[in-house]
């Protein structure tokens, strides 16, 4: 995406390398030597930190924050407004071997909107990271997280729930039928289909 002067509308740093074809959105930064594969995407108002690779064809969304130290590998996805902390790491194939290529076996990855996965955390491919979800540094997950839930440990287990703004909420679930505020910003939750959803939606979903 270039502004018509044909000048990048986004910023890469000089060390950084970004290959051919490829989007880059409005406003995203780049810094050093990090590293754009070819068929990417990325979208607009990101940080992309130093020492970064974005393999081929990943699809990245708008407002992300990838900090130092990350590969982002084929086959995962990251929606809006993600953060995705130091040295966190992706994988793509379940059982790998120096010696055998397993390129057709990738299994997809997706990190859905507002997710946040801290500092050292893996997460194992073929899992779907819930909306607003919150992965503690140095989890490991081997399986679906649903949305607003807080997993920790090694395998990473549910420990609790956040709230979109990211404080934990008070109790480990809410009752059925019931729903949860959050004491720092006042949005509430009840059970949804995939984990909790704000009680606004739920209303909806119910009318």
């Amino acid at each position: 995406m270039t502004p018509a002067t044909g000048a990048p509308a986004y910023f890469a740093h000089p060390t950084a390398v970004i290959d051919t074809p490829c989007v880059i959105g409005a406003g995203t930064r780049i810094w050093h030597f990090s590293h754009v594969m070819r068929d990417s995407e990325i979208g607009e108002a990101c940080n992309i930190g130093q020492n970064v690779v974005i393999s081929p064809g990943c699809r990245i969304g708008s407002r992300v924050k990838i900090q130092n130290n990350v590969s982002v590998y084929t086959g995962v996805t990251v929606e809006d407004d993600v953060f995705l902390g130091p040295s966190m790491v992706f994988t793509n194939v379940i059982n790998p071997r120096a010696y055998i290529e397993r390129k057709a076996e990738y299994r997809p990855t997706r990190v859905s909107r507002g997710c946040s996965i801290g500092a050292n955390a893996t997460i194992l491919c073929g899992v779907t990271l819930g909306r607003y979800a919150f992965v503690g540094a140095g989890a490991v997950v081997t399986r679906d997280v649903p949305d607003y839930g807080l997993v920790v440990g090694n395998p990473a287990r549910l420990a609790g729930w956040v709230c979109w703004c990211g404080e934990r909420l008070g109790v480990s679930e809410p009752a059925a039928g019931s729903a949860v505020a959050c004491a720092a910003c006042g949005r509430r939750y009840g059970h949804g289909e995939s984990g909790l959803v704000e009680a606004l939606e739920a209303q909806a979903g119910s009318a």
